[in-house]
């Protein structure tokens, strides 16, 4: 039988047959989730253990059968394996270790990895197909539209649900029995805060991760870190890049909003840089950090020593701050470890100033093309970041080595202080790692803090505050004012008013924000200093995680106007873009004008 014969038998019944492996696939998608999340988070006996096992391996066999039939039923099929070749080799993985596993009495998976002393690779293994294949099935269900024929929800409510679905998510993980050593559990508002800290990439914790989560809790911490530091990227560009023919002018002016990118054009088919480049960025930290640990870290096992340098660079690459040492970088077996200091500094500054920056600075494709044409400059965007943040970044340098150089900065030699200066001044910008003592701070450097914490990162980046931009176009729009000039100008451009109005209402909202909210806890948490309030209230909102060690201390209310602040912070900029594309009343009017005096 040709192929032309065999597609014209399979014809009649394609229709049916893939509505049926749609729903299998769907069904045993969220089957194997639901038995991985009880396998690893509840059950405790071997043997049950081993049966939950069984089956997952089964729904494997079954998603191996069901790659099958889609190629015998997509007729053009090398197309389809070149459109599916990923998945196509996870298929082939799983195939592979399946026979081994039940038919040869080798279990591929396990003796690959096994051997090179990464444990529990067989459940990791299980998970990432688990997931891949309930990814796989929402973008098919995205493609068929079906979501949008029965819910019409706004972009932005979509986005900011998004978040809420993640954070409640890794909550109900974080209380599961075998996530953390501690016999009682996870109490439901500890387990929201660092939901939320990790989903919104803030990085402050009121138990030590290292400590208190086991390593199942410590991917869930890790898997929230990434999803929260690409989410708001990604959920943007999946809807723009995935249905074709669903995204309409308004949704595509939301998408250049958001990614700052200077034409509408450009906001295309840039999911997959995005994620190329996340990735890329992260492992290439990941390799350098595991060479830089120093001389007394000491680690159980070579798995252990990979699963920290991998911890670490997606912590500080997504701006989280998160560390499985108790006291950060500020931990005895890595305090003086000056070259892995300057590799997570690198990161975190790679991870604030924002993708489409790094793409048009750092790719291959922008410094192949400025080495053919040396005179081309930067566009606009990646100038403005670039500079703002090279220059915040000596401001705080300086100030941190003069404030503390008889203080947290004493007991080190001249490099080492600078060293040490330079990673603080780094890490205000909502990265949240510290190689110093922030509670030893002097109260001029915690003010110092504060303020480069409130600008924060640059905008496209995983990083929070009010963004750079935002505090040039402010800067330029003061000295505009009182030059009385008509314009604002930037690099022999005029700026538009309504990017100024934009800018001042984030900052207003911002500062009104901070202000009600170190109010409110004044009055929750009046056992602390209001410095260490402002402080700790502004490292949530700008999403940094410095801490001068209050944050477990907090009232069950303070903690609660902390997860709002996170939130807040790390969706706000987000809303605002996306409201701003949405279709509002006629302005062709105008009235009489009026005169206010003000100042």
């Amino acid at each position: 039988m040709n192929t032309e014969t065999l597609n014209r038998v399979l014809y009649g019944s394609k229709l049916r047959v893939y509505a049926t492996m749609r729903r299998t696939t769907y069904v045993l998608s969220i089957l194997a989730v639901g038995l991985l999340v009880y396998a690893h988070g509840v059950v405790e006996s071997p043997e049950r253990l081993r049966m939950l096992y069984y089956a997952i391996d089964i729904i494997f066999a079954i998603f191996v059968i069901i790659y099958f039939l889609r190629i015998l039923y997509a007729f053009e099929r090398v197309k389809f394996l070149q459109r599916t070749w990923f998945e196509g080799i996870l298929m082939a993985i799983v195939l592979v270790n399946q026979v081994g596993t039940y038919m040869l009495d080798f279990p591929v998976v396990y003796n690959v990895f096994e051997g090179v002393g990464i444990p529990l690779s067989v459940e990791l293994y299980r998970v990432l197909v688990s997931f891949y294949m309930l990814v796989l099935l929402v973008v098919e269900l995205l493609e068929t539209r079906v979501h949008l024929k029965t819910v019409q929800l706004k972009p932005s409510i979509t986005f900011i649900m998004s978040f809420v679905f993640l954070v409640f998510v890794g909550a109900g993980l974080f209380m599961l029995p075998k996530m953390t050593n501690a016999p009682e559990g996870m109490r439901f508002v500890d387990a929201l805060f660092m939901a939320t800290s990790a989903s919104c990439v803030t990085g402050l914790a009121v138990v030590d991760p290292g400590t208190y989560f086991t390593f199942a809790g410590q991917v869930v911490l890790l898997t929230l870190i990434q999803m929260g530091g690409l989410g708001i990227l990604t959920f943007a560009t999946f809807f723009a890049s995935l249905m074709r023919q669903g995204v309409g002018i308004k949704q595509h002016v939301a998408m250049h909003e958001l990614l700052e990118s200077e034409t509408l054009y450009s906001t295309k088919g840039l999911l997959q840089k995005l994620i190329v480049l996340t990735f890329s960025i992260e492992a290439i930290g990941a390799l350098i950090i595991f060479m830089s640990w120093g001389p007394a870290a000491e680690f159980t096992n070579l798995g252990t020593k990979i699963f920290f340098s991998i911890f670490h660079s997606v912590s500080a690459f997504c701006n989280a701050g998160f560390s499985l040492y108790p006291e950060g970088l500020y931990t005895q077996p890595v305090r003086f470890a000056y070259v892995l200091h300057l590799v997570v500094a690198m990161l975190i500054i790679f991870g604030g100033i924002g993708f489409p920056t790094i793409l048009d600075v750092l790719s291959p494709s922008a410094m192949r093309a400025r080495l053919r044409a040396p005179w081309k400059n930067w566009k606009m965007l990646s100038r403005v970041t670039i500079y703002t943040s090279a220059l915040l970044l000596l401001m705080g340098t300086v100030g941190f080595f003069l404030l503390e150089y008889y203080n947290t900065l004493a007991e080190k030699n001249f490099v080492e202080a600078l060293i040490a200066s330079f990673f603080q001044s780094v890490t205000t910008r909502t990265a949240g790692f510290n190689t110093v003592d922030i509670s030893a701070l002097n109260v001029p450097t915690l003010m110092m803090f504060i303020f480069l914490m409130f600008i924060g990162g640059s905008p496209g980046s995983t990083a929070g505050g009010i963004k750079t931009t935002t505090f040039t176009v402010i800067l330029i729009s003061v000295l505009a004012t009182i030059r009385n000039k008509r314009n604002m100008e930037i690099g022999h451009r005029t700026i538009p008013h309504s990017v100024s109005y934009k800018a001042f209402s984030i900052f207003t909202f911002a500062a009104m924000l901070n202000i009600l909210f170190i109010f409110i806890l004044s009055i929750t948490d009046a056992q602390y200093d209001i410095m260490k309030l402002a402080f700790e209230q502004v490292s949530a909102f700008a999403t940094v995680g410095l801490s001068t060690g209050i944050t477990a201390g907090l009232s069950d209310f303070g903690k609660v106007v902390i997860i709002m602040s996170m939130y807040i912070g790390r969706v706000g900029t987000l809303t605002l873009a996306l409201a701003l594309s949405t279709r509002t009343t006629s302005t062709n009017h105008k009235y009489p004008e009026t005169h206010l005096a003000v100042g």
